[in-house]
């Protein structure tokens, strides 16, 4: 099964993806795919908040910030229906690797490569969750680069919700489903 959370900044939405992949996982081994690479003070903080909030839950952290599907080779568990991914989040992921060079990356070739590492990792695991960001909606008008990047996590949010088989929105901390499944 695989469940895309979505949500703006500050929404509760780590906390409920959190949530959800512990009632799921059952006797599976739970994974948390990092993809954030941290830069600053604020990005160290928001890094330990997230692991205080995971203290406990026995996740087993993979630091990916690009290439996802390489996290497959990382989990110790082999068997696929024993495993469960909790990934945070698709705007990291794709921010690392659309500025990973001094060029900004081809869309297309940009978008393919991150769905088709979310489509590996999903083959590879009983229950995947993805953690992505609503950042559509606050009518500012950015630099090219910066737009391009909303575009193009827009797009990739879309292919995800097709074969997702949930899709939810949390508003304050409410969960909204937008698509039901399984």
């Amino acid at each position: 099964m695989m469940i895309m959370i979505t949500g703006g900044s500050g929404s509760g939405k780590s906390s409920y993806a959190e949530d959800c992949i512990t009632k799921i996982s059952k006797n599976c081994k739970k994974y948390y795919i990092a993809t954030m690479q941290v830069f600053d003070e604020e990005g160290k903080q928001r890094i330990e908040r997230h692991k205080n909030m995971r203290s406990g839950k026995n996740f087993k952290t993979i630091e990916q910030p690009c290439n996802v599907e390489n996290a497959i080779e990382k989990m110790d568990i082999k068997d696929p229906s024993k495993r469960t991914v909790l990934l945070e989040c698709m705007s990291n992921l794709l921010a690392n690797e659309m500025f990973s060079d001094e060029t900004i990356q081809d869309r297309h070739m940009i978008m393919d490569k991150i769905t088709d590492g979310i489509r590996q990792l999903k083959n590879e695991v009983r229950h995947l969750v993805i953690v992505t960001n609503n950042v559509f909606e606050d009518g500012t008008v950015y630099d090219d680069a910066t737009m391009e990047y909303i575009k193009i996590l827009g797009c990739i949010n879309e292919r995800l919700s097709e074969i997702a088989d949930q899709v939810i929105e949390v508003v304050v901390g409410i969960p909204v489903i937008l698509k039901e499944g399984m």
